[in-house]
C-alpha cells in the first residue's frame, strides 16, 4: 500500500549554503531536500507548480546518514565504557533543479526588503 504524494509533501526545504548560493547565481540552479521516494518527474512538477518557474533539468542524489556514537565513558577508566552504542542518522535525498534562462527563485525576498529599509533609515 503506497502513500499518495501531493506536491506540497515532495519538497521538504531549500538548501541554502554558500555553495548553493553561488550555484544559484552562476548556473541558475536551486537545491532542495526532497522525499526519499520521489522521482525526477514528480520533483519537476512540484517545483513548476509551487514556485511558478520553468524547469529544464533535475538531478538527484542520496546523502547517506552518518554513523554517530552515543553514550559516555568514565573518567579514570577510559577503556571501560558505560552505555556505549552507535546510531545512524537517516538517509536523505537532494534535488538539484536547473531553471530555464531568465527564471529566478528568491527564498528570502523579505529579508532583502528589510535590509533596504534599514539602510534608508540611517
Amino acid at each position: 500500500m503506497s502513500v499518495k504524494k501531493d506536491i506540497h509533501s515532495i519538497l521538504r526545504r531549500p538548501v541554502v549554503t554558500e555553495k548553493t548560493t553561488v550555484q544559484k547565481e552562476d548556473t541558475n540552479q536551486v537545491v532542495f531536500v526532497v522525499r526519499m521516494d520521489s522521482n525526477k518527474i514528480e520533483i519537476r512538477r512540484a517545483v513548476e507548480s509551487l514556485l511558478g518557474v520553468k524547469v529544464t533539468a533535475v538531478n538527484t542524489l542520496i546523502g547517506r546518514g552518518k554513523t554517530k556514537r552515543l553514550g559516555r565513558s568514565t573518567g579514570k577508566r577510559s577503556n571501560w565504557r558505560l552505555g556505549r552504542s552507535t546510531g545512524k542518522r537517516s538517509n536523505w535525498k537532494k534535488a538539484i533543479v536547473t531553471l530555464a534562462p531568465g527564471e529566478e527563485v528568491e527564498f528570502f525576498e523579505s529579508l532583502d526588503e528589510l535590509d533596504e529599509a534599514e539602510v534608508g533609515e540611517e
